[in-house]
């Protein structure tokens, strides 16, 4: 978690009495005693954007599904070098170029302890960090924070532009140079992600039997990883399995959408994978698509932009949302983030839609999240929760109660972050598992008074992670890690992860459960260090470490990036890890599975290393898109739909990969 650049100037709340409400009446939640989403899809049967695919004129005959001209020699064929870098124009991807040939092999470096690599990143901001980021749209007053969150499924708080490295000036001099780098130019309201130019071909590959966005162990063989061939078996306690061929084919882009004109940005947060569909969040509308295909099958109209959506789902496929009861404008540029929605995936319906009220009025909503059969949503003003299936209230803010919930985590189990004390005095945490049902308190850990913030990383186990002190520094929002017993509500261990040494992100402000970069299994917590300088001369890298949640100590296993690669944790495939590595500039991303026990790393999917597809990929930085793996299929899509870029470049909302 090397130091960014300096964060956007939104501020944490401030604690201040909601309006008309003296401090001593400040809103808290009370949790009462129980009693006894067009036509056709893009790449398939759905009318193309005018252009197509990376053509600047109308769509070829047949439209997206039928072949189409390719870029010279076509995807796959040599293409010549890049020609040397120029300094980078606004928000566009530039490819940098190789290495100058050595005249002797570089010496290698020294051995790295695990989780500390001994060689610190350059002073510059790394990959993927922003620059500047501006607040999305939300409630006046709300705060907004500086960094994004996907974990396995988290949403980023801000999108970043990516720009490929350009080579250093006068050939050899001044150290090694980062080929990861990229840098970071923030745009007037939100960043604009660029994606480069070229043809892509929409292809379709047999359906698969189970496309949920989460699996339970399961038992098979292992397979070959690293070559870009498996045995086609299941890799290791996971139900992941390993193709006969890792390399993917491109199944579909979705373009992305078009944003009123007073708009420079809009939230598109929300993603979802079911056995029936690929869900994705646009403008004012959550869509459904063919997860092979790309054909929507469903939409959902909503009357503004959607705000915040919880990552879980239940085991029917509902979930849940925040959205804007209107569209912003410039007279009004936020209505507030005060709806809350249910929804069916694989219906593709909006089950209903209701407000969290504090007293008789309804309270803007900070975060939203899904656990068993209920929805709760929390904020600055309290917290609330209905039944998903019927949308009975379970409990709502009490105005007389000195306590509030802040947010809640979701999951196997409900964790409330509820904040206690008088306005104007210190206040304290309670880290709370309760029951889903009925609001009761099972069991409760108090942090240390003069903890602002806290984030749940995991509901079961019990992980949550805060910035003590504002020691991160980076504005990552972690300093420790706290394993917490479910049952007892006491500490079991607690885990320093320093700022400048490792690479997960949280939002504690109001974002209660977006983290990134993390992983949580087997009674250990996964993170990746930092990133640092590799092998080669302009190579970085980073591994992913291992800590006990019993003796918040590290268990000796690591996994290696490559040399040139970035990799980070993405979820649990029953007891193994799926990971994302993000490539260097001349190949395609991965996804491998890391076996739980032995940590050997087997790959599941390696992208095409074409320079349109690697365009559009890399806009798509772990640390900030929305990225789903399942069944040999990968989607990666934004949180924000900007407006069109200058350069003649195509922006997509989403991308789809599958292998055979």
């Amino acid at each position: 978690m090397s130091q960014p650049p300096p964060p956007p100037p939104n501020q944490p709340p401030s604690d201040q009495p909601p309006s008309g409400q003296t401090p001593s009446d400040q809103p808290p939640s009370d949790r009462p005693e129980p009693k006894e989403p067009q036509k056709g899809g893009f790449g398939a049967p759905q009318d193309p954007p005018p252009g197509g695919f990376g053509a600047p004129q109308s769509p070829p005959p047949g439209g997206f599904g039928a072949p189409q001209s390719p870029p010279p020699g076509g995807f796959g064929a040599p293409t010549s070098p890049p020609p040397p870098a120029q300094g980078p124009g606004y928000g566009y991807p530039q490819t940098p170029p190789p290495p100058p040939p050595q005249t002797a092999p570089p010496a290698a470096p020294p051995q790295q302890p695990y989780g500390y690599p001994q060689t610190p990143p350059p002073a510059q901001p790394g990959y993927g960090y922003p620059g500047q980021p501006q607040s999305p749209y939300g409630a006046p007053g709300q705060p907004q924070a500086p960094y994004g969150a996907p974990g396995p499924y988290g949403y980023p708080q801000q999108q970043t532009m990516p720009m490929q490295p350009q080579a250093p000036q006068g050939g050899s001099g001044g150290g090694k140079f980062n080929a990861q780098m990229v840098i970071i130019v923030a745009a007037v309201v939100a960043v604009a992600l660029i994606v480069g130019g070229g043809v892509w071909y929409a292809n379709s590959s047999g359906k698969s039997d189970d496309k949920k966005t989460s699996a339970d162990s399961g038992g098979g063989t292992g397979g070959k990883g690293g070559d870009g061939k498996g045995t086609g078996g299941t890799s290791s306690n996971g139900q992941e399995k390993v193709p006969a061929s890792t390399a993917s084919t491109p199944l579909f882009q979705i373009p992305a959408p078009a944003i009123p004109k007073d708009d420079t940005s809009v939230t598109t947060v929300g993603s979802w994978l079911t056995d029936k569909v690929y869900a994705k969040s646009g403008v004012a509308e959550i869509n459904g698509y063919d997860p092979d295909s790309g054909a929507k099958t469903w939409t959902i109209k909503l009357p503004g932009p959607v705000c915040q959506a919880s990552r879980h789902t239940t085991e029917s496929d509902r979930t849940a949302i925040i959205y804007e009861p209107a569209m912003p404008t410039k007279a009004e540029p936020s209505h507030g983030c005060s709806q809350l929605a249910a929804l069916d995936l694989d219906a593709g319906k909006k089950l209903w839609t209701r407000t969290i009220k504090s007293g008789d009025q309804p309270i803007n909503l900070d975060n939203v999240t899904v656990s068993g059969n209920t929805v709760a949503a929390g904020s600055t003003s309290g917290g609330g929760a209905f039944d998903i299936s019927t949308a009975k209230p379970l409990w709502a803010p009490k105005t007389t109660d000195s306590c509030y919930d802040s947010g809640y985590g979701g999951g196997p189990k409900l964790v409330a972050v509820r904040k206690c004390g008088e306005y104007g005095s210190t206040r304290q945490l309670h880290i709370q598992t309760i029951d889903p049902k009925t609001g009761k308190v099972i069991s409760e850990y108090k942090m240390s008074p003069g903890i602002e913030y806290a984030s749940v990383v995991s509901t079961d186990p019990l992980v949550v992670a805060a910035d003590v002190g504002d020691s991160a520094g980076d504005g990552s929002g972690i300093s420790d890690f706290f394993s917490i017993d479910n049952k007892t509500g006491t500490l079991r261990t607690k885990i320093s992860a320093p700022g400048k040494t490792y690479a997960a992100r949280c939002d504690g402000i109001t974002r209660i459960e977006y983290c990134s970069s993390l992983a949580v299994g087997n009674d250990k917590l996964y993170i990746p260090t930092e990133e640092h300088d590799g092998s080669g001369e302009y190579s970085r890298t980073n591994e992913i470490v291992a800590f006990d949640l019993a003796t918040g100590k590290q268990t000796g296993q690591r996994a290696d990036a490559g040399d040139g690669y970035t990799i980070t944790p993405l979820r649990m495939d029953g007891s193994n890890l799926l990971a994302y590595k993000r490539p260097p500039y001349d190949k395609g991303g991965q996804i491998v599975t890391i076996d739980g026990t032995s940590f050997k790393e087997t790959e599941l999917l390696e992208n095409p290393a074409d320079q349109s597809v690697r365009d559009a990929e890399s806009s798509m930085l772990p640390e900030y898109a929305e990225i789903l793996f399942h069944d040999g299929h990968l989607y990666m899509s934004q949180v924000f739909a900007d407006k069109p870029s200058t350069t003649g470049t195509k922006d997509y909302l989403a991308i789809a990969f599958g292998t055979k």
